[in-house]
């Protein structure tokens, strides 16, 4: 579909219609997010989410490059050379491990309200499902990554946690226990296991950045999804992403940042566990063990099963536990409503939020030591949580009765007023910017 203010790339210079004609990246760019590329008017600040996102794995991977450049992958001084090293003797050392630290936090906070967005809005739904699932499996390289990551500094929940994650594997008859030790390169974390995990988290950044320019190729076949879930009729439902939401994305970008900040200034250590500030000691295990925030859900999940039933409890957890994200694949066929937006949908609006409620509850659970009632609360939630997906989602996109919808985008936009009468100009400013 072409609109008349979708002007075609043209370079200005001798020297970009040089490049062009051997190398059309200028051109690609203007195409991919410039004035070329029309974007639904009505989204919101929740569509600020995926840029911020991409801004968090370039953070990422810039502040792991230099700080690559000073670690020291030996299990005899890799606490030194970043508690040392990396914080007191290398220059703007803090700064970078902090901000490489909480930017972990950072990517995951972002991807969480990227997919409850995406939940919300049904961006799962036809032609999205590709986006969907690549959007997915960034999030499994990311949860890789960031495990791995959280080895690195050797400390005791580095070494704990690498030491009970990895035996989930031996959970797997027959061939679990040999991939635990393939994977630690032995039988306990080590140095083997260190060089292991320091390599492969050096490299899985770069594969998400590749997944992620098929995530927004993908993107750009059927074109952005909106709030309303309505399909781009013509012209008057979209706008130029330059510079009508690079503006938006760059206030986002700001705030984004300024909150980020204050957590690296003022609270770096908040969100990480103080047991990791000892030096990994194999004799000792800490009274607690437990894992990044944001792996607390799917902790839950995992210890909720308590009790042998044909196949062992600890083997019920780990299939749940991987289970409760590959479940997100099929959500295309699970829900089977025509109508996309959760805001004309009231029961599933409702069952949403439950939801979220439940993730919640999940995470809460997972930080707790394993005992009453945070068990039986796990039990609880994460029955619900499978239910949502596999018996509610089905039964609500049957039997729901959404509210009317609106025509097309504009018109949710102007709410029935006239061209001339919208303000700020806002119906003619997509054919003013081609002017």
């Amino acid at each position: 579909m072409s609109f008349a203010w979708a002007k075609p790339y043209e370079p200005k210079s001798s020297f970009m219609q040089w490049l062009d004609e051997r190398l059309p990246l200028p051109r690609l760019v203007y195409g991919a997010i410039g004035g070329g590329y029309p974007v639904p008017r009505n989204l919101n600040y929740f569509w600020n989410f995926g840029v911020l996102a991409g801004l968090a794995l370039m953070i990422q991977i810039i502040t792991g490059i230099v700080l690559a450049m000073h670690y020291y992958s030996y299990a005899g001084g890799a606490f030194e050379s970043v508690e040392k090293t990396i914080m007191r003797d290398v220059s703007a050392g803090w700064l970078l491990r902090y901000v490489h630290q909480n930017g972990a936090s950072f990517f995951f906070v972002v991807v969480y309200i990227h997919i409850f967005r995406g939940l919300y809005f049904g961006s799962y739904k036809a032609p999205r499902e590709m986006v969907w699932m690549l959007g997915l499996v960034i999030y499994l390289l990311m949860m890789a990554t960031a495990f791995m990551g959280y080895v690195l500094p050797w400390g005791q929940m580095s070494f704990w946690g690498a030491q009970v994650i990895t035996g989930f594997f031996s959970a797997i008859p027959l061939v679990g226990e040999p991939i635990r030790v393939w994977l630690l390169g032995g039988y306990a974390p080590d140095q083997a296991a260190l060089t292991r995990f320091f390599s492969l988290h050096y490299l899985l950044p770069f594969v998400i950045a590749g997944v992620v320019i098929l995530h927004i190729w993908a993107l750009h076949i059927p074109g952005s999804g909106n709030p309303t879930g309505v399909d781009v009729k013509d012209e008057k439902d979209t706008l130029p992403f330059h510079p009508f939401y690079t503006a938006k994305d760059g206030f986002g970008v700001g705030v984004a940042l300024l909150l980020f900040s204050i957590f690296i200034f003022f609270l770096p250590y908040s969100l990480g566990h103080p047991d990791n500030y000892i030096e990994a000691n194999p004799l000792v295990t800490p009274a607690h063990i437990v894992p990044e925030w944001y792996f607390w859900p799917f902790y839950a999940i995992l210890r909720a099963f308590t009790v042998d039933f044909i196949l062992p409890a600890k083997l019920w957890g780990v299939l749940a536990m991987f289970s409760s994200i590959l479940l997100l694949f099929f959500l295309p066929w699970l829900d089977r409503s025509p109508v996309r937006s959760g805001n004309y949908r009231p029961l599933f609006k409702i069952f949403f939020w439950i939801l979220v409620a439940d993730v919640a509850l999940l995470g809460m659970c997972g930080v707790m030591p394993a005992e009453q009632p945070w068990v039986a609360l796990s039990q609880l939630a994460a029955a619900y949580y499978f239910a949502h997906f596999l018996i509610i989602l089905p039964l609500i996109s049957k039997f729901e009765r959404p509210l009317p919808m609106p025509n097309s985008i504009s018109e949710s936009v102007l709410h029935g007023e006239s061209e001339e009468s919208a303000p700020y100009g806002l119906a003619k400013t997509a054919p003013a910017a081609a002017e």
